[in-house]
């Protein structure tokens, strides 16, 4: 089992290796730029080069990087796709440049509510942003939603139209959110449920598909369609809901990433202490 958390490329790209190495992550997660605006810099060559070399002589892996929050491939408004088409490609760039397992991307939201519609365009906008590109092992993740308004992805069977859309020209996977599919209402907080939903998870998406999960316990209630996360052990989940997930013999063999809140200094490596305590 390979664990790790979300770390900050604050004052350098490669100093969120460093991070992840001193917390004691086998696997991390950055944003290549600011999370929620359009203008993002291009990283110098000599930037990404020390971040490469900081990573390998870490040994840390898979890299994921979270695209921008403001990115929605699916929206019907030429206005809010267009950019978002040239903010993932830039996404796409900066994560070939610095070596990159996983991109990780919302589906994004359907907003006039038309759902099949929504899925089309986010196919063919991914598409498009990929164009051209030799993306060289590079995977591209849509991960599941909580389940919130018109948002894509909260069921796995959404994530498959997706895949089979995306899947015959780009290499596409899933990330798996806990607290996302907790909020969504499917109940793996219980064994009975873990059990219930891998299988449901396995028939629509194939287990072979889910490259990532992201471990976050939930603040919001089961099936409240809310996105808040918790520390591990400290929301609704709980820690039990937490060992069964981790000891999962179909689930552990995939790396995990923590994106829990840091409420005290220390709080990212407390999570990750826990998930090994919990894991073993």
């Amino acid at each position: 089992m390979r664990v790790g958390v979300h770390t900050s490329i604050a004052g350098a790209l490669e100093n969120s290796a460093h991070r992840a190495h001193q917390l004691g992550c086998d696997a991390f997660q950055i944003f290549s730029g600011n999370p929620r605006g359009w203008r993002t810099a291009r990283p110098a060559a000599a930037a990404c080069e020390e971040f490469r070399e900081a990573r390998a002589g870490y040994g840390l892996r898979p890299l994921a990087i979270h695209a921008n929050y403001l990115i929605n491939l699916a929206s019907p408004e030429p206005a809010i796709r267009s950019p978002s088409v040239k903010a993932f490609l830039r996404e796409l760039e900066r994560a070939l440049r610095l070596g990159a397992d996983f991109v990780v991307l919302h589906p994004g939201s359907a907003r006039n509510g038309n759902r099949a519609g929504a899925r089309r365009k986010f196919v063919e906008s991914l598409l498009r942003a990929a164009q051209g590109l030799n993306l060289d092992g590079l995977t591209v993740l849509i991960e599941n939603t909580a389940g919130q308004g018109s948002v894509l992805g909260s069921s796995f069977e959404e994530l498959a139209a997706i895949l089979a859309g995306a899947g015959r020209e780009l290499p596409v996977g899933v990330c798996f959110d806990t607290a996302h599919c907790f909020a969504a209402g499917f109940p793996i907080h219980t064994a009975r449920g873990l059990i219930e939903t891998v299988r449901q998870l396995e028939a629509a998406v194939g287990l072979k598909n889910v490259r990532l999960v992201h471990a976050n316990d939930s603040k919001a209630a089961f099936g409240s369609k809310i996105d808040r996360h918790q520390h591990i052990g400290k929301g609704h989940i709980g820690a039990q809901g937490f060992r069964r997930i981790l000891r999962h013999p179909k689930l552990r063999r995939i790396p995990f990433i923590c994106e829990t809140p840091i409420d005290r200094p220390g709080d990212d490596r407390r999570n990750l202490q826990m998930m090994r305590k919990l894991g073993w």
